[in-house]
């Protein structure tokens, strides 16, 4: 039990710290279906595994980042039109943030 719950816990701290750690550039925020990721190096790089639109998720298969390990994990998005751009198999960098109801990406961009 104890190998669990002390990633868990590290995980969590890391998780919560995020938003200290990443601003986001909202002057850009609307000039196209993709948001525009924020200037900043605390973004990830992830694979687009699943688009849910009745959940309003998104499923990325991302590397570390922000001190979390690599992992795949649902998360919100925060404009729901965001998930008829996003396609399974696309690559995306992008930006999450703890504090809007779970994690929810705040902002991306497609990679080619």
């Amino acid at each position: 039990m104890k190998t669990v719950v002390a990633p868990m816990l590290m995980a969590m701290t890391m998780v919560f710290a995020a938003p200290a750690m990443a601003q986001a550039d909202h002057s850009t925020h609307g000039s196209s279906p993709a948001a525009a990721a924020p200037k900043t190096s605390a973004l990830g790089e992830g694979l687009v595994k699943r688009v849910d639109k009745t959940k309003g998720t998104v499923t990325l298969a991302h590397g570390p980042m922000n001190g979390m390990p690599a992992m795949t994990m649902a998360y919100k998005v925060k404009e729901a039109s965001w998930l008829d751009t996003l396609q399974a198999g696309q690559k995306i960098r992008f930006a999450a943030d703890p504090a809007l109801g779970g994690m929810t990406v705040t902002a991306f961009e497609l990679l080619k």
